[in-house]
Parts: C-alpha cells; structure tokens; sequence
C-alpha cells in the first residue's frame, strides 16, 4: 500500500454533500466565520503579549512587531482561503493535503494540528482560570488553594470545570455553540474597543521615545531553552532595535493563531467557496487593526519599561489612576479566554472528525447524533482529555507547543498550494492566491523561520509527539484506511469483471 495514495477531490467532496451519521450540519454565514475567526485569535495577544515583547524585545515598535507577524499570516491565510474555496470539507489542514500531498503526510499534518488545538483548548483554559482567580479575589472570594491552579495547588478545578461545560454547549448543536460564541466575542470586542479610546486620553507622546530603541544583546541562553536558530548558527539574539522587532513578530505569532481554525467549519457553512475566504481575511485584517491599536495605546500609556507582564492593559490603567477599568479588563479576559478556548476545542473535535471519517481514526468519533447533528461522542472523548490536561497543565509548560504545531500545518499548507497548481490546474477555485508562486513561498520560508526561533525543548517535544503519532498510524490508521481498502478493493474487481 502506498504510504502517498491521495484522496480524490471529488471523493472529498462527495463525503462533505453525504447524508447519515457521517455529515455535520450546515448554518454557518460569513459573518458567523468572521465572528470565529475574531472570537479565537483576539485573545492571548491583547491581554498578555503585549507587554512582553514590548517590555522585554521591542519597545513601543511592538506595533510593528505585530504587523509584521500579521504580514506573514496573511500569507498562509491567503493560501488557506484558496484551499477552503477549492476543497470546502472538515479537517482544514488535513483535508486539503490528504488530496494534495498523500494519506501519509496529510496524517502528519493532521496529527501537528491536533496538537495544536488540544493544547490550545487547554493553555487557554489554565490562563482563564487565573483571570477568574484574579477576579474573584477582587470581590473577596476565594477558592480552596488546592483547586485553584495558582502554586502549590493540586489540581485546576475552574479550568477543568470550563472545559466540560463547553463539551456540553458544543455537544447541544451549532445554533447553541454560535449563539454563545457570537455572544462572547461581542462582549470582548466591546471592552477592547473600550480600552483603545478611554486609554487615548492617557496617552503621553514622550513615553514614544524612542520608538525603536537601540539594539541590545540578550545572552546566549543555554540548554534546552534556547532557540534552536542559536544552537544552529551559535548567533546570539538581540532585544530592541530591527532584529528585537523581528524577534518580537515570532513570539507574537502566537497572538495570531486561529484563522486557520475557520478553515475547519468548511462542512458546517453554508456557501464555503464564497464565505470561507471572506471569513478567514476579514477576521485577520480586524484584528490586526485592533492589535497594533492596543499597542500604541498601551505603550503610550506607560513607559515600555514599566509594563507589567501578567496583565499590561489592566495595570497601565491603575498606574494611570483608573483602578475601575482595570476590573472591566480582567471581565473581559475572563469573557474573551472562554471564547477562544470554545472555537479551538470545537476546531479540534472537527479535525478529529474528518480523520475518523477517513478511517484513520476510530470510526466513533465521526459518529454524528441525528439529534443535535454534532459529532457527541468525538466531543466527550476530546472533553475528558482537554480537562485532564487543563487540571494538571502548568500555563508556561507546553505552550510554546502550540505555536510549532501550528507553524508546521501552515507551512504545508503553503506547499500543498505550489503542488495543487501544478497538479490540478484546472480545479475549479472561487479565490485564487494571488501572486503564485511567491506568496506560498514567502509564507513557506517565513514559517519555517519562525520555527527555528523556537526552544530546542519544544523541537524535541514535537518530534516526540510526531513519534507517537506515526506509531499509532502504523498500528491502526494505515490497516483500517478508507481509502487503502477501495485501491485494494478496485483492482479485484476489475480482475473478476476480465
């Protein structure tokens, strides 16, 4: 059996039109893909990166530094919008490559990504839990030390709590999960726009200068927390000035995760050739938009210097006097962690779905209830997993994880736009990547950057993960593969019909 055996596209797209217990339901518009798309990446990077990268890398061209990264996703999202258009089924990445680049690496791939997305659910879901904590602390409640996630706690009690109660709101249908998803984002959206014109009126000019400060060396970091790029070339990362800038954009790749996760309602929308494309852009252009306002704001609110890290938006505020909208900042986090941790935890039972459905999972967890027309089971299954984790998963541990995961499906998709071009000229595409070859090249190179940018520690946990993923293909999916057994169904046939 061919390790590259591709799936037909129109196999691909006859599965996504099938009826029965293997097709999702589609009520997804293109507004409901851009609220997604908004709802999952404004998140991490308004609350907390800011005044990381432009307290520790950047200074106040941190604005910069997110722009550029935004460049580089607009890129992938420009090869993914073709790929969604061409090839509307569930599993994003997956899907499209299984038909490109063959069963193999399209396991691969959708094996990165369900590293992605488990962790993502996860991560996101610790870090609500201590907005939560901190919030509550603020009215006097306080939870038992053993269950609250903070240092020295047993167990994670909120954030393993937040993930069952999302099971059950994916569980109950896609009108629910939209309503509460369109409902979570309009909320953060609101207190975003919030902070970006009260904090207008805070702002200083003379905390600007400079806006690029001068270059500075880092140090070498040694052992398994160093950038692989370092072990690789033995150059030593500098902070602040243009190399501090670029440093910056990789680190706050990490804000601009989940445009792809649009990608993996394809089956769920309802015209995916022309609402795909529209809700993957639209939801990076917003958001970008807002990103670089936020920076300008909280930079010029506070010295970059003076920036907390845990919480830069809320604490620029206090120090300005407005101890009040620090409150309505952490509601906000509160509010805008649970949709992201929503939206990533129902991409992950999708990708799941289309693996199962082509066999290479087992076929349970493609079972869709006839009742609430979701994938149940695939959903109780990912839910105990993703609460497990977030019970007993440090915040820092595996969360730079999530970005080699990703980086990894975006840089595939990328080629697989190079190899359909060559392969299949003549598919029908209701948007096309412009500029081909040089846009999927540039998001190729640039993704494969910022791979190397990562931890050494975090190359060594991917391939292990990749490790346990090619021996659970070899066990199980290569044997059970769908369309293994129609190659080795059809050449019997036609030997009994001679």
């Amino acid at each position: 059996m061919s390790l590259l055996r591709k799936k037909p596209l129109e196999r691909a797209l006859k599965e996504a039109r099938g009826e029965g217990e293997q097709r999702l339901r589609r009520d997804l518009s293109a507004l409901d893909l851009t609220i997604l798309g908004v709802g999952v990446i404004l998140g991490t990077g308004i609350f907390v990166l800011t005044g990381t990268v432009a307290r520790n890398m950047a200074g106040p061209a941190v604005a910069l530094s997110f722009v550029v990264a935004a460049a580089v996703c607009a890129c992938a999202a420009l090869c993914y919008a073709e790929f969604a258009s061409s090839v509307p089924v569930a599993g994003s990445a997956y899907s499209y490559s299984y038909t490109s680049l063959g069963e193999l690496p399209a396991w691969i791939i959708g094996w990165a990504l369900s590293l992605e997305l488990t962790l993502a659910t996860s991560v996101v879901a610790v870090g609500w839990s201590g907005y939560l904590n901190s919030m509550l602390n603020g009215i006097g409640v306080h939870l038992p030390a053993a269950l609250s996630g903070g240092d020295g706690s047993v167990m994670n009690l909120p954030a393993a709590l937040l993930i069952l109660v999302l099971t059950g709101v994916l569980i109950a249908g896609g009108k629910l999960s939209k309503g509460v998803t369109n409902v979570l984002v309009a909320i953060k959206l609101a207190i975003v726009l919030l902070v970006i014109i009260a904090g207008a009126f805070l702002i200083d000019t003379a905390n600007y200068h400079p806006f690029v400060p001068d270059a500075a060396p880092t140090g070498k970091v040694a052992g398994l927390q160093a950038p692989l790029l370092q072990v690789l070339t033995g150059i030593t990362p500098t902070a602040f000035g243009v190399a501090g800038i670029l440093s910056a954009a990789a680190m706050v790749f990490f804000a601009y995760i989940g445009f792809d996760m649009v990608a993996t309602t394809a089956e769920e929308t309802r015209k995916p050739q022309r609402d795909l494309p529209i809700g993957i852009i639209a939801s990076l252009i917003i958001v970008t938009v807002l990103y670089v306002a936020v920076c300008l704001v909280v930079t010029g609110m506070q010295h970059y210097s003076e920036l907390s890290v845990q919480a830069p938006l809320a604490d620029a505020f206090t120090a300005k006097g407005h101890p009040a909208f620090a409150t309505v900042i952490s509601v906000g986090a509160v509010v805008g962690l649970t949709a992201v941790s929503l939206i990533c935890f129902r991409s992950q039972s999708r990708v799941v779905f289309a693996m199962a459905r082509d066999g290479l999972l087992p076929k349970a967890l493609c079972k869709v209830d006839p009742k609430h027309g979701t994938p149940k089971i695939n959903l109780w299954v990912l839910g105990v997993i993703m609460a497990c984790l977030a019970a007993f998963l440090k915040f820092d541990l595996l969360a730079e994880m999530v970005n080699i995961g990703t980086l990894f499906a975006f840089a595939a998709v990328s080629a697989s736009v190079l190899i359909l071009r060559r392969t299949a000229p003549d598919l029908p595409r209701a948007f096309r990547t412009p500029w081909v070859p040089v846009i999927p090249l540039i998001s190729l190179l640039c993704c494969l950057y910022l791979m190397l940018n990562l931890q050494v520690v975090t190359w060594i946990g991917f391939l292990v993960w990749l490790a346990a993923g090619l021996a659970l293909y070899f066990g199980y999916g290569r044997r059970h593969s769908v369309l293994g057994k129609r190659t080795e169904e059809t050449p019997a046939a036609k030997t009994e019909a001679g």
